[in-house]
């Protein structure tokens, strides 16, 4: 006789076949949003490529900031620039302004953590620098309020987005708006558009290298 626990473990086959429709539902509907991409938003993730490499260049700091998932994204991105993405190739400076509890509790705690970004963008931003800010909902004040001070003092200001858009789109040089409504399709978007920034970027070091 099977032990309650153990029939806890099995899956039965209604349960199975549901998760499994669960499961292709999803995935279909993720590969459609960045075929939407692919349809629509070709010419902004070319710019936004462009307008990083040529920060890159000139030797200029990339800063990113977003909260929860995203902030996850600015992390990740950060760290595949610091480190590499998929070629060898030398450092490239970048902050996920994410990181430091230090930091981000002090600034929360001293001025509100609407100003958690845009305080350290003041600190750490030069002009000439790129901020990019992360937000599915286009209307986070914190990453609002760093993308005010950064143009303010000069950096180039790019943000990742969904359909709603926000207020950030509007303020931004370049918003790249991902165009659905849901934040899990939205995030699996951002960070598809974020590595092959990153491959075009390292592709254009790489031949620049050679040359």
């Amino acid at each position: 006789m099977d032990t309650p626990r153990e029939n806890e473990s099995r899956m039965t086959e209604d349960l199975a076949a549901e998760y499994a429709h669960s499961v292709r539902r999803q995935l279909n509907e993720s590969a459609r949003v960045k075929q939407a991409l692919a349809e629509q938003k070709v010419h902004d993730i070319v710019e936004m490529a462009w307008r990083i490499i040529s920060c890159v260049r000139r030797g200029g700091t990339i800063l990113f900031c977003g909260n929860g998932g995203s902030a996850a994204d600015a992390q990740h991105l950060a760290a595949e620039l610091v480190g590499r993405f998929g070629l060898g190739r030398r450092p490239l400076a970048a902050i996920a302004l994410t990181t430091d509890t230090s930091v981000l509790t002090c600034l929360s705690n001293d001025y509100g953590f609407e100003d958690v970004f845009a305080k350290q963008v003041e600190a750490l931003g030069r002009e000439g620098d790129i901020l990019v800010g992360i937000s599915t909902s286009g209307a986070s004040e914190n990453v609002l309020r760093a993308v005010r001070t950064a143009r303010r003092l000069g950096l180039e200001t790019l943000v990742l987005v969904g359909a709603a858009s926000g207020p950030l789109a509007g303020e931004a040089d370049l918003a790249l708006q991902v165009p659905h409504e849901n934040s899990q399709r939205i995030q699996e978007a951002h960070i598809a558009a974020g590595h092959i920034i990153l491959d075009l970027l390292e592709r254009q070091l790489s031949d620049e290298d050679r040359s």
